[in-house]
């Protein structure tokens, strides 16, 4: 806590509101939090009305300086068209580009630190220079450079500290696999250092609860006679089966895992069936037994073949919206405004909640250890 009070955050890009939960779990106030799209706003007030103070607006309309916000943390996630590998990869000439809107935000308002969240594509060769360059405006919001200009990689410079990640979701608990970037800083007046947050699930745990020693299904009541692995995993549990010991830490989280118990789609809470599934190459559904693929949201709500789950009995389906909020972590009681495209979408776009609270803890837990050392007296 920064002088007795709670840690205070804003929040640029909001959406339905994935990264907020997250971070509030991990126990930041929010004072702020702002997005464009009408059903994310409705969603957000919807759930947390009363609690969070939401604005509909135009990110590049509002003037942080007049606001007298004085917060601990500048949060978001920008709009990740312009680096998605299924975008039309314009980068920063992309009009939806709003990295300069979050370095803007940074500029003005100041925070202790920062945190934002990006597709994994923004790491590509392709984007590399822009990417040094978001890090390095970040680093020093005062000096204002082009994208174009794209400077060297400067770690000592600027007055944030700041380091960028290329995470999985799965890694930090949440049943999916999601590769995303996020970008961390912290002021270097603080005196701390950012480590690299630590994965607290992993693959081999899982394999090792399915394959070594059944612990998995005998969790879901499931008998593990007459299973096998899938091919893709034969060689890490012939490896994994040399080893005396489980590997630490927790098992990567399943589909099954998340929705089980759930039952099939019941039209009740957004559990509700939704035809149209089909299979098609690159397009083949998640497996029951393994975190699910990236949710997407596309621009239909659901992109093609994706977003769909594998049975027991080898037919498929489309996740209901209850199936694919507990995918991105959301409570049971998060109503999401809209149709079901205009749901999926946001869930889609939603930073999982799990791996927002991870990386919430891993940063506050940095402030804390700054408010300790500034807390200590001088002799």
């Amino acid at each position: 806590m920064a002088d007795g009070r709670p840690w205070r955050s804003v929040e640029l890009f909001s959406g339905g509101g994935g990264m907020a939960l997250g971070l509030a779990r991990a126990g930041f106030e929010h004072r702020f939090l702002i997005d464009w799209n009408t059903h994310a706003c409705a969603t957000l007030r919807a759930n947390r009305g009363m609690e969070w103070p939401i604005r509909q607006d135009d990110v590049r309309a509002v003037r942080w300086r007049h606001m007298g916000l004085d917060v601990d943390l500048v949060a978001g996630g920008p709009p990740c068209q312009p680096f998605s590998i299924g975008g039309k990869h314009a980068g920063h000439l992309d009009p939806r580009d709003m990295w300069p809107e979050a370095i803007r935000a940074v500029r003005e308002l100041r925070p202790r630190a920062f945190l934002f969240e990006n597709v994994a594509g923004l790491a590509r060769p392709a984007f590399r220079g822009y990417l040094r360059w978001v890090l390095r405006s970040l680093a020093d919001p005062d000096v204002e450079i082009l994208p174009d200009e794209a400077p060297p990689d400067c770690p000592g410079v600027g007055e944030y500290q700041v380091r960028w990640f290329l995470l999985d979701a799965a890694d930090f608990g949440a049943p999916q696999r999601r590769r995303r970037v996020f970008i961390a800083g912290v002021r270097r007046s603080l005196g701390v250092t950012l480590e690299a947050p630590t994965p607290t699930h992993s693959r081999d745990r899982l394999l090792w609860d399915q394959w070594i020693d059944g612990a998995y299904w005998a969790r879901h009541g499931l008998r593990v006679a007459g299973r096998e692995p899938p091919r893709d995993q034969i060689a890490a549990v012939e490896r994994l089966s040399r080893h005396a010991l489980a590997p630490p830490g927790r098992p990567w989280r399943t589909v099954r895992d998340a929705i089980s118990d759930l039952g099939p789609p019941n039209g009740v809470n957004g559990h509700v069936f939704q035809p149209g599934a089909r299979a098609y190459p690159g397009h083949t559904g998640s497996r029951l037994d393994e975190p699910a693929k990236t949710i997407k949201a596309g621009d239909h709500g659901v992109p093609g073949g994706e977003n769909m789950v594998v049975l027991d009995d080898g037919s498929m389906r489309y996740f209901t919206v209850r199936e694919a909020a507990r995918l991105q972590g959301f409570p049971d009681d998060w109503a999401f405004a809209g149709s079901w495209t205009e749901s999926m979408r946001q869930i889609g776009n939603a930073v999982p909640i799990q791996l927002a609270e991870a990386m919430g803890r891993w940063l506050r837990g940095a402030l804390d250890r700054a408010a300790r050392i500034d807390a200590v007296p001088v002799r």
